[in-house]
């Protein structure tokens, strides 16, 4: 290999590869490298304020991409040592959701290592670091070993893509600061590079499982019957849609697999979540994992009595399973799954008569009018002294959106969980939030990535106050890089609630949980280039999403509505699906 033209070497080998996009933040050495992919003028280098920011927003990008015919995979640039630290957040997040996402990062040259007992510049062991996150490959570009690049990348890209984890290759710095190929101001000849189509490898199930599960479902058919369906399935949802339709299946979607089977669909049961957990007796369970999401498949949110069948294409997802023995796992593409399923439900019901169903709709069919009432009341009720409550304006900038042309984004513990029932969906990979891992700090990276990804979609970026803290100087990002979206900022003043002093409190202490009162993040967001807007009642709302839409669809420029609303109840702060006063304390022991 030779190491005067390194920069270049990489470049084609993304190229080759098709990864266009490179999400990062630069420093010495791998300024030069970024410079490359700039002037290659095919790779998109989009240069964020902070590694974390940029590692989320990267982390997303294969998730909704995943069904398109361009990059299905993106790239991470950052420096060695505090950098790839910094870039852990969204290395976790890709692992935990199951992205590929490759890592690049440079590193103290070979000559300067472990010197002086490890005190190099920035000195950190990598690719050890990164080997105990048991991602993919873990790989260090080396002079000595003939076409280190080619081989590298190729074992990096397409392992990440079949395994859907993480790779990450570790690039010396030597090796850039030598690099005499080409200088940042020179184009980069990439006529020469022939692409190198890396597919996804189905696996089909095992048609005695398949067989096995069709039998099931036709002999137990007196149980309630629900289908619970994760993210992991968002690219099947023709197949699913058609599943639940044939069998008239009610169904739950997890947050984020909202829209892969209409939520407007009358089988839907979210607004009766609770009721049909406890009454589900035989569960499907799609590219989901019996985490802490859905309880663990316990009691008591869950029946007793209730048994599971999963079916994912990951091993591992099929391990979270609850510990009674009333499960049944199935490793396989869920599209594949799916579709030999209708054909042995459909042999089994030739043989033995027709299919009739428990109707669990019918079940919690009162409790789902109930809660769309009580949503409808909140909606309409002020809060605390007149203020503005999350469902209020909720239900305002609903009333602007079409769901065709949107994608939200929902960061915030009070503010993404009442989003998730506010704003449903009838399209997938519609509805973005902290997903898995339960993150901060991913709203604002995420929101940018969809814009990039979906240029023609309004992307709405709804967080709380403390969650726009995280990455809130993303707004220059989006400015910069002209990907303008809409954020919303709903400003309680606090973390989960805001804080009412007590009459017969003394003094300037205030809990942990306080946040300066009122800030102005709408100042912030103008002077980070975009409108800002601040909102007190529904009438400044109304005018003020107007106003964003219209600047947004005639100018292509951004803006943040700084939104105060009401602190919210006081009292001891817990999960909703931890239940109430100590319940479900299995649940809380697993975290």
């Amino acid at each position: 290999m030779n190491d005067n033209n390194i920069c270049e070497q990489i470049t084609q080998n993304l190229i080759k590869y098709d990864v266009t996009v490179v999400f990062g933040i630069v420093g010495i050495p791998i300024v030069e490298l970024a410079n490359h992919f700039i002037n290659s003028k095919k790779i998109k280098f989009i240069p964020f304020r902070n590694e974390q920011a940029a590692s989320y927003a990267a982390s997303c990008y294969s998730y909704l991409m995943s069904n398109s015919s361009k990059s299905k995979i993106c790239g991470l640039l950052v420096v060695g040592g505090p950098g790839i630290i910094h870039a852990l957040s969204g290395v976790f997040n890709s692992i935990e959701n199951k992205w590929p996402l490759l890592v690049m990062a440079g590193s103290l040259e070979a000559s300067s290592l472990y010197k002086a007992g490890g005190s190099g510049f920035q000195e950190l062991d990598q690719v050890n670091l990164l080997s105990n996150f048991h991602i993919n490959f873990t790989g260090r570009l080396d002079t000595n070993i003939p076409n280190c690049p080619d081989r590298v990348f190729h074992k990096a890209i397409n392992g990440c893509i079949q395994s859907n984890n993480v790779s990450y290759i570790d690039i010396p710095g030597n090796l850039i600061s030598n690099n005499n190929g080409t200088n940042n101001n020179t184009s980069i000849n990439t006529t020469s590079s022939s692409k190198y189509n890396i597919t996804s490898l189905k696996i089909r199930p095992d048609p005695n499982a398949i067989k096995l599960i069709a039998s099931t479902i036709i002999r137990k058919s007196k149980m309630n019957l629900l289908l619970v369906v994760g993210k992991g399935a968002v690219n099947s949802s023709a197949a699913i849609r058609k599943f639940v339709n044939k069998y008239q299946i009610p169904f739950l979607p997890t947050p984020m697999a909202k829209g892969i089977i209409e939520d407007s669909n009358p089988l839907n049961v979210s607004s009766a979540r609770s009721a049909s957990l406890q009454k589900a007796e035989l569960v499907i369970v799609l590219g989901a994992r019996l985490n802490w999401i859905l309880h663990f498949g316990e009691s008591p949110k869950w029946n007793d009595n209730v048994q599971f069948i999963q079916a994912d294409r990951d091993p591992k997802s099929l391990e979270f399973s609850n510990d009674t023995n009333k499960y049944v796992g199935c490793l396989g593409d869920i599209d594949l799954f799916v579709n030999d399923l209708m054909a042995s439900l459909d042999l089994e019901i030739a043989t033995n008569n027709t299919l009739k169903l428990n109707n669990l709709i019918q079940l919690v069919k009162k409790q789902i009018e109930w809660n769309v009432e009580k949503l409808k009341l909140k909606e309409s009720k002020p809060g605390y002294q007149n203020l503005l409550t999350y469902n209020q304006v909720y239900s305002n900038i609903r009333s602007h959106l079409i769901d065709s042309e949107t994608i939200i984004v929902a960061e915030g513990a009070n503010t993404m969980d009442i989003a998730r029932i506010s704003f449903p969906t009838d399209y997938p990979k519609r509805r973005l939030d902290a997903a898995t891992t339960a993150t901060m700090g991913c709203g604002l990276p995420y929101a940018i990535t969809a814009k990039l990804t979906n240029p023609d979609k309004l992307i709405l970026c709804i967080q709380g106050d403390s969650a726009f803290g995280f990455s809130g100087m993303e707004l220059e990002t989006a400015h910069r890089c002209n990907l303008p979206i809409i954020v919303i900022v709903m400003n309680n003043s606090g973390i989960y609630h805001g804080y009412i002093k007590n009459k017969n409190e003394t003094g300037n202490l205030c809990p942990s949980t306080a946040l300066s009162k009122n800030c102005r993040y709408d100042l912030v967001a103008r002077g980070l280039g975009f409108k800002g807007y601040l909102v007190h009642d529904l009438r400044e709302l109304n005018e003020a999403f107007i106003k964003a839409v219209k600047d947004y669809k005639e100018n292509g420029v951004g803006s943040l509505l700084n939104v105060i609303i009401e602190p919210g109840k006081q009292g001891k702060l817990e999960f909703g699906w931890q239940g109430k006063n100590g319940t479900n304390t299995a649940a809380r022991a697993k975290l």
